[in-house]
């Protein structure tokens, strides 16, 4: 009785597994070239601008290329930067997606200049969440942030 019971369960979750295996167009993962836009709380002006490329890694590691920024200023000078970030994923069977961002951007120029990025998947191809800048007095702030896949 449990021999037979046992390969219902084996065959009902391989058929699910078979289904969760198939691919769609509107992928979730992070994998691509992104632009992104950080807003002051301040005052709703862009605090600062860029474009990347990510790529998801084992272990919910992203690396992140071609890292560009549009606006530099005294915190950061374009090319004097180190980047790493992460991405984890979740959801269910009804194709409810959730995850979470992070992305951090260290300047070479000015020890001790930070930026730190936390988010989620947001809608339409985005990632979106929060950013604080620390370093000098000069280097601090903080805000929001959308990712857009290019």
């Amino acid at each position: 009785m449990l021999k037979p019971l046992g390969l219902l369960v084996f065959f009902t979750v391989g058929i699910f597994a078979l289904g969760c295996g198939s691919s769609n167009s509107s992928s979730t993962n992070v994998n691509g070239n992104w632009s992104a836009s950080l807003v002051n709380a301040s005052d709703g002006s862009t605090a600062y601008t860029f474009t990347t490329s990510l790529n998801e890694s084992s272990g919910g590691s992203v690396s992140v290329t071609n890292f560009k920024l549009s606006s530099t200023g005294s915190c950061f000078v374009d090319g004097q930067t180190n980047e790493t970030g992460n991405f984890t994923l979740s959801g269910d069977f009804s194709g409810n997606v959730k995850g979470t961002f992070g992305m951090t951007v260290s300047s070479t120029a000015n020890t001790g200049t930070q930026l730190v990025l936390q988010g989620g998947v947001g809608q339409n191809n985005t990632i979106t969440g929060t950013w604080s800048l620390t370093g000098s007095t000069a280097c601090s702030g903080q805000g929001t942030f959308v990712f857009t896949r290019m």
